[in-house]
């Protein structure tokens, strides 16, 4: 027997409210930010339901209380109220995950009266796979004012919404993720950029702020002795951090970090009895902490530090993003350490070919003035210029003889100090030397704008030499080359074995080329590159270290070639015999 039709009327009122659920639903899915979906969600409820006021509550995973994230008609400071599950009809749905239909609060011993003229409340739970992760509250100045077939439309209004938060959820940590990634992608080109460290640990800071969303964000050094934390960079801190004691690595609650090279996370370092300045944190506003270390090769640099103005618990991706951000920001701090030392070991560098240059030029100087000082001293010895003591030229003889002496004992003295020691010879790796030099270099070239180039023999056989002197030598040829391209160019440094013609084995020598595309030398430049100081052609210059380089080379018993002439660039070849 086929049951009776409903009433027409039943019918459209089915029809009436099934599509205002359809245009419900499309203008839910009209955003994808969170807490705009959430605003949407309740102002429709109310609507549909013609409520007079309404709530969507989220329960928090940190603190685990019901927390009003979205109300409409509801008084100022009611988004302040927390329930805890089972307290007050909200928290009995999100507890026993049944809807409650009150036709009159007043008569209910659950209810908790956020608005006086409420009379009628209904209240659905919202379920996230399978899980309640909040409820939905329509409320009414009216008592019974919500009928059966309006629970059932509001819960299928909470189906619709969980599915639209889940989405809105999903898009976000996808977001997130996105500015992780591109947060990372950040540092990443910071480690490969020559900056000073300064810069460095600020754009750590900085950039990690961003990726945490966190309220401040500090990075901790160890001193020098590894015993104490000194914080070198900050973003979003106030005076009172900026001005705390540094932190012991023994007895600090960061300094386990160090110790125990582990992340660590405080709920609330305002309560913690572990977190050294809590009144710090009261007057800053700092809630969660989630401390990370810095590590380079196993071993710890400092503690990277993101603060929290909210109670919040750091998940486990978020730990691993941060600690992937430590990773990098340890290896740019390395990285610009190393650049400050290479800068401070290049100006070394410089000073030391300057006193090279200066005592070269003083052992010249000595050297030309002994000769006619020489020729003095006999001429005065052969005139025998004597006068009886009562004449008054004979105290002057004697004070020219005395002159004389000493001006030669001076010239002596100047000669042994500048004398170039006797090499020091031990089996070189000349590529290995080369290599190291490229390093110090590195600077000059991207200041000078010049690219450099490399073709290094990789069978090369060890030569006999000084390293030192070698490697003076081999840098005053660099350095020459640079400064022979102030507006850039390309500076080539080869090796290969030098081997009798016709003959495979045994080398005989090791040839290292140096080639810049400068402007050339003239050819009486050419001619008096390798000279002394007191004797070059270079043009508003002393000829810088090339007078080194051809003594050194000559003690080493090699020979240097030089080609180069104007507009075509210079090649300066060592000759090293094996």
């Amino acid at each position: 027997m086929t049951a009776p039709a409903p009433p027409l009327p039943d019918l459209e009122t089915r029809l009436a409210r099934l599509n205002a659920l359809y245009q419900v639903s499309q203008v839910l899915h009209s955003t994808l930010d969170p807490q705009e979906a959430l605003r949407l969600i309740i102002r429709e409820a109310v609507r549909l339901m013609r409520a007079s006021s309404g709530s969507l509550v989220l329960l928090n995973p940190t603190t685990r209380l019901l927390e009003i994230h979205a109300a409409w008609g509801l008084p100022p400071g009611a988004d302040q109220l927390h329930l805890k599950p089972g307290e007050g009809i909200t928290g009995w749905v999100a507890r026993t995950g049944r809807p409650a239909r009150v036709g009159e609060v007043r008569a209910d011993p659950r209810y908790i009266m956020l608005r006086p003229e409420v009379r009628s409340e209904l209240a659905v739970p919202l379920e996230v796979r399978g899980e309640v992760r909040g409820v939905l509250n329509v409320d009414s100045d009216q008592p019974d004012a919500f009928t059966e077939e309006d629970e059932a439309l509001l819960t299928e209004l909470a189906r619709q919404a969980a599915a639209v938060i889940l989405n809105t959820w999903q898009y976000e940590q996808l977001r997130l993720k996105a500015r992780w990634f591109e947060t990372l992608v950040s540092v990443g080109q910071t480690v490969n950029s020559p900056v000073t460290l300064h810069e460095v640990l600020q754009t750590i800071t900085r950039e990690a702020r961003r990726l945490m969303g966190a309220r401040l964000v500090s990075l901790l050094l160890l001193d020098p002795s590894g015993e104490w934390l000194d914080l070198r960079a900050s973003a979003g801190a106030g005076p009172a951090y900026l001005n705390k004691p540094r932190l012991s690595v023994g007895d600090s609650l960061l300094g386990s970090v160090v110790r125990r090279r582990r992340p660590l996370q405080v709920e609330n370092v305002q309560t913690s009895p572990r977190y050294q300045h809590p009144e710090i944190a009261r007057l800053e506003g700092l809630v969660s902490l989630l401390s990370v270390p810095l590590l380079y090769h196993e071993r710890a640099l400092g503690v990277l530090n993101v603060y929290t103005g909210a109670s919040h618990s750091f998940s486990n991706e978020e730990i691993q993003v941060l600690s992937a951000f430590a990773d990098f920001s340890a290896l740019a701090i390395e990285k610009a350490r190393l650049y400050e030392r290479l800068v401070q070991t290049e100006e070394q560098l410089r000073r030391q070919e300057q006193l090279s240059t200066l005592g070269l030029l003083a052992a010249e100087l000595a050297h030309e003035i002994r000769n006619p000082l020489t020729v003095l001293q006999m001429l005065f010895h052969s005139l025998d210029l004597r006068f009886p003591e009562s004449d008054p030229r004979a105290e002057d003889v004697a004070v020219f003889a005395a002159t004389l002496a000493r001006m030669n004992r001076l010239v002596e003295r100047v000669l042994d100090l500048a004398r170039q020691s006797e090499p020091r010879l031990v089996p070189v790796q000349i590529n290995l030397l080369l290599t190291d030099l490229a390093l110090l270099i590195r600077s000059k070239l991207r200041q000078h704008r010049i690219e450099f180039l490399t073709r290094l023999d990789p069978d090369l056989p060890p030569v006999t030499a000084d390293p030192t002197q070698l490697e003076q030598a081999l840098l005053n040829l660099l350095l020459n080359a640079i400064e022979a391209m102030p507006d850039g160019g390309r500076l080539t440094l080869t090796t290969r074995t030098v081997r009798r013609p016709g003959l495979p084995d045994p080398p005989t020598g090791v040839a290292i080329g140096v080639r810049d595309t400068g402007p050339g030398m003239p050819p009486a430049q050419r001619a008096g590159a390798f000279r002394g100081l007191l004797e070059t052609t270079k043009p508003g210059g002393t000829g810088l270290g090339l007078a080194i380089t051809g003594r050194v080379i000559e003690a080493h018993r090699g020979k240097i070639f030089l080609a180069s002439g104007p507009g075509r660039g210079t090649v300066v070849t060592l000759l090293l015999p094996v």
